[in-house]
């Protein structure tokens, strides 16, 4: 197992970041993306009576029942600020709520969505670099800086061609933090608070002359 450089601390915020072995693709359709969304909504609650997979086969009212429990016990072990999901990696902009909070819940979602993944292509192995990437986050810039650099991953990376594609990109919570779409996976709160309006936020994520030349200057608060 490889050694972790970074350690993960309780109450503390980190970059994490993986990828699909060989850079190979992860998500194939946007069912596959779906399904990573519930299975990340699902393993960021703590210590589920059930594995994903036994609960998505019950009944539509037991799981609905089910996450409402889930819910309700409010028992998290990780509090996910960000993400974006990507054909062959993901970010997260997530907090460490409790201790190994961070390697369980990507354990458990990685697990999963492999599981899953490869059943439906009929293939077997690694779907995920077995270390996960983690940079803790040191101040609100690099809070900041790295909550757009997730947000603006998808056009960075030529996957959208416009700023307005990422407004409705489903797999990211942009469209949470500009209140497109109701905050379910995601808890914006901590990010936005830094700004009086949405505008504002919006302006911080798009009004750059050149976003992808601003980006390459704070790589390093991004990656290690």
């Amino acid at each position: 197992m490889p050694y972790r450089y970074t350690p993960l601390i309780k109450n503390q915020i980190y970059h994490v970041f993986n990828q699909g072995i060989a850079r190979l693709p992860i998500f194939l359709k946007p069912r596959d993306y779906d399904r990573a969304l519930e299975t990340i909504k699902y393993y960021s609650y703590l210590k589920p009576d059930l594995r994903f997979s036994h609960y998505n086969r019950l009944p539509f009212e037991q799981r609905v029942d089910f996450l409402k429990r889930l819910k309700t016990s409010n028992q998290k072990q990780v509090q996910i600020l960000a993400l974006s999901l990507m054909p062959n990696h993901v970010h997260f902009l997530i907090k460490e709520i409790i201790d190994k909070g961070i390697s369980s819940f990507m354990r458990r979602f990685q697990d999963s969505y492999a599981k899953y993944f490869n059943t439906k292509t009929k293939r077997s192995g690694s779907l995920f670099l077995s270390m996960f990437r983690a940079v803790r986050i040191e101040s609100d810039e690099q809070l900041l800086h790295v909550a757009r650099y997730i947000h603006l991953n998808p056009l960075t990376s030529y996957l959208l061609r416009d700023i307005s594609d990422l407004e409705n990109y489903p797999w990211s919570s942009f469209p949470e933090y500009i209140g497109k779409r109701e905050p379910d996976i995601v808890d914006p709160s901590i990010v936005l608070e830094f700004f009086p309006s949405i505008e504002k936020f919006k302006n911080f994520t798009f009004d750059q002359l050149d976003y992808q030349r601003e980006l390459e200057k704070v790589k390093h608060l991004i990656f290690e």
